[in-house]
C-alpha cells in the first residue's frame, strides 16, 4: 500500500511540474472554473506527456442563449 500511495504523490508532483512550466499559476487574477479544470486535468495527465504519450479532451461547451 506504501508503494502505491508513494507512487501516485510521485505522479502527482509531476503533473504539478507540468502545469507549472505551462504557466498555469503565473496570473491568479483570473481564476475560473475552466482554469481550474485545465489545472486539475494537467496535474492528472500530465506525467503521460513526458511518457511520450500526448492526451487530448474535447469537450463541447454549450453556447450561451440569446
Amino acid at each position: 500500500m506504501r508503494i502505491g500511495s508513494a507512487l501516485i504523490v510521485i505522479w502527482l508532483l509531476i503533473g504539478l511540474f507540468a502545469a507549472f512550466q505551462r504557466g498555469y499559476f503565473k496570473d491568479t487574477g483570473d481564476a475560473s472554473c475552466a482554469k481550474a479544470g485545465t489545472v486539475i486535468i494537467t496535474t492528472i495527465a500530465g506525467p503521460l506527456n513526458y511518457l511520450g504519450l500526448n492526451p487530448k479532451i474535447k469537450c463541447e461547451v454549450p453556447q450561451p442563449s440569446k
